[in-house]
């Protein structure tokens, strides 16, 4: 399991903080979390996954999603993905869009991904104001689910190990692309 984490790293109790902790998962750390560069992101990505020794399953948050995104567009080691988790995208378009995500950011790649993946959203995510989290999924050819309202399902969200994330997760596994 790689854990993608979006700009400016997960913190201390953020799901994927307790993923890394409690079942081991490996975390893409990259060299800049502050102002990242999507090339120099997916760079990273490659490299990591390329040192695993089996194919593996993505649980990306927040702009980890369109990480994910423009990483599947361009890399030549996509077969290396059983799955994805694409939790809580964030609308590129939006108006308080961060200086330190432009212009690298700003365009969301809007391919189908070439693994299965699952996209979950919140009614109420203040980085998604406009609900465009469902778009982002018919164009990467990700199921959508809505979790209602949970925030940027983040720390915030008081989710905890956040076990039907985990349930989610799992069900990749069994799906095609």
């Amino acid at each position: 399991m790689l854990l993608l984490p979006g700009w400016l790293n997960s913190g201390e109790g953020h799901w994927q903080t307790l993923w890394e902790s409690y079942f081991g998962d490996l975390r893409v750390q990259q060299h800049d979390w502050n102002t990242p560069r999507r090339g120099d992101w997916m760079a990273r990505l490659d490299e990591v996954l390329l040192d695993q020794p089996r194919p593996v399953l993505l649980a990306a948050h927040s702009l980890g999603c369109h990480l994910v995104a423009a990483w599947a567009a361009h890399s030549r080691h996509t077969a290396k993905v059983a799955g994805a988790l694409l939790v809580a995208p964030p609308d590129p378009a939006q108006d308080d869009w961060p200086a330190a995500l432009r212009p690298s950011w700003n365009e969301p790649v809007l391919q189908p991904l070439p693994f299965s993946a699952l996209l979950l959203h919140s009614s109420d995510d203040p980085f998604d104001r406009a609900g465009r989290a469902p778009a982002l999924a018919q164009a990467w050819g990700a199921r959508c689910i809505s979790l209602g309202a949970c925030g940027h399902v983040n720390a915030d969200s008081d989710l905890g190990l956040w076990p039907q994330g985990r349930s989610y997760l799992r069900g990749l596994l069994g799906t095609a692309p």
